[in-house]
């Protein structure tokens, strides 16, 4: 997910957003565990998408507080 489309999400789409991610990285860590999965690549990039929303989150939060 590119920076510029979590950017234009709203506060609750982001935390929506988030933990659709974090409950597809549970299930992919967990598939990972039990079984081959095809890419571990999609576990840091799900990895990294998950901290892009929450920095994007904690920035809108942030300026929504101070006004």
């Amino acid at each position: 997910m590119k920076i510029k489309d979590i950017r234009d999400l709203g506060i609750d789409e982001l935390k929506k957003k988030n933990s659709e991610l974090v409950e597809e990285h549970l299930r992919l860590r967990i598939r990972h565990a039990s079984e081959k999965i095809e890419s571990t690549a999609m576990l840091g990039n799900l990895r990294k998408d998950i901290a892009r929303i929450k920095t994007v989150l904690k920035e809108k939060e942030a300026a929504s507080k101070n006004g």
